[in-house]
């Protein structure tokens, strides 16, 4: 599925600042090569229905055997291998007791960290081992199955099978020393690292999996068709920690949704809930739902958070226009995209903004194979666009008590029209401010 750098900033898909990142949310991974899988899938998410169902199949799978997870292989393991081969350790001699005693005291520091690695090795063969006597079953996904008989191929070797079964907290002489460190350092380098990326993908799918356990995802129900379709009972967003939920259907004849309310009623944090969750169902992975049917997208385009350019000379307006013209030029080639744009041309004046916004969604609503959520506080534009049949109309309702705003955050049909800006203002006592001035 095609989605920009600017999507990603704008559904904080993967931000620097971790805890409000969907990335950092979902990494239950346990080591750096599982984390960099991670991100290869996070960045990369599928266009292809076959490699979703079968991402699903293997969360499913690991999901079965979550508590029998093997622990014989963390990131400290990981990290003293790939130290054990980037050091440079002077050249170990070939078994024999003179050789070793020779390289013990001659070669001292070199001589100590082969012996701590070859424990680190120990256990990486034990957690390969254990992995693949986990998953080794014709029950197991094929791509799964593919990847554990390489492993298993790649540790099925007699000298490898000694180390595993030694006693972990055995001392090792210095014969054993050099014995297996030679075989580690000349014949086992490539086969270690090609074993780490293996793991390092199962590290990934695991923490896809410990995910959805933890926040109690759904794994969404795909239909192959040619029009685009998001069907969602009780989709939330899944980086707030007491969401609301909503119920969502957009179809071909119902693609565009209209989205009035008042700041701070909640249309940003709906719209990035859907983005997010269309995004993590193209990943293979639950969904933030009670249950959701949804097509296979081409694409997924947002406008959210745009800003000027100062270096540049670049309006705020300016970078507005510049992005409905990219994504224009984008979704009008037949394929399936869903496009979420917030608060469409903040960057002018009320009546200009009107006549851009009443523009573009005249144009956008001609096509018909992709999927529209807009949002605006310009509610005056909605009845003049009631006239066309594929716009639904959604709005977030905000009472008013006193000098008191309650926000329901629950979608209702319909346009709403609450202006509440100066309310805002006068509630936090500016008004007030600036009379004592």
């Amino acid at each position: 599925m095609q989605i920009d750098n600017t999507t990603f900033n704008d559904l904080s898909i993967i931000q620097h600042e971790e805890e409000f990142s969907i990335f950092h949310r979902l990494n239950f991974t346990q080591t750096v090569e599982g984390r960099e899988w991670l991100l290869k899938y996070f960045t990369n998410p599928f266009s292809d229905l076959q490699q979703i169902t079968q991402t699903q199949d293997i969360i499913r799978n690991i999901l079965s055997n979550l508590d029998a997870w093997p622990k014989a292989i963390s990131n400290g393991t990981l990290m003293v291998i790939e130290k054990f081969y980037d050091s440079g350790v002077d050249a170990i001699p070939a078994a024999g007791p003179v050789n070793a005693l020779t390289y013990r005291f001659f070669h001292v520091a070199d001589y100590a960290l082969v012996r701590y690695s070859i424990s680190h090795f120990a256990d990486f063969v034990r957690g390969i081992d254990a992995l693949v006597n986990l998953f080794d079953a014709e029950t197991a996904p094929l791509l799964v199955r593919s990847y554990l008989h390489r492993a298993r191929q790649l540790i099925n070797k007699p000298i490898l099978a000694q180390l595993a079964n030694r006693e972990p907290k055995q001392r090792l002489s210095a014969g054993e020393v050099i014995y297996y460190g030679r075989y580690l350092q000349y014949e086992f380098k490539s086969a270690a690292f090609e074993l780490m990326s293996i793991y390092g993908r199962f590290d990934a799918w695991y923490s896809m999996a410990r995910a959805m356990k933890q926040f109690k995802l759904t794994f969404p129900e795909f239909r192959d068709q040619p029009q685009p379709l998001i069907d969602a009972s009780q989709l939330y967003h899944i980086l707030l920690p007491t969401p609301v939920s909503y119920d969502v259907k957009l179809d071909k004849d119902s693609n565009f949704l209209f989205l009035t309310g008042a700041n701070m009623a909640g249309k940003s944090t709906f719209i990035k809930a859907v983005g997010s969750s269309i995004f993590l169902a193209h990943l293979g992975m639950g969904v933030p739902a009670a249950s959701m049917k949804l097509s296979l997208f081409d694409g997924l385009l947002s406008n959210i958070n745009v800003m000027d350019n100062i270096v540049k000379g670049e309006s705020y307006f300016f970078n507005e226009v510049q992005r409905i013209r990219d994504t224009i030029l984008k979704i009008n080639d037949g394929k399936k995209w869903l496009v979420l744009i917030d608060e469409l041309f903040k960057g002018t004046n009320v009546q200009d903004a009107m006549k851009c916004s009443t523009t573009v969604i005249k144009g956008l609503i001609r096509i018909k194979n992709s999927l529209f959520i807009l949002s605006t506080h310009l509610y005056e534009i909605g009845e003049e666009l009631k006239a066309y049949p594929n716009i639904s109309f959604k709005y977030f309702e905000t009472t008013v008590h006193g000098d008191q705003l309650h926000f329901s955050y629950q979608l209702k049909e319909g346009i709403s029209n609450d202006r509440l800006g100066y309310l805002i203002l006068k509630r936090e006592k500016v008004v007030e401010l600036l009379e004592k001035l």
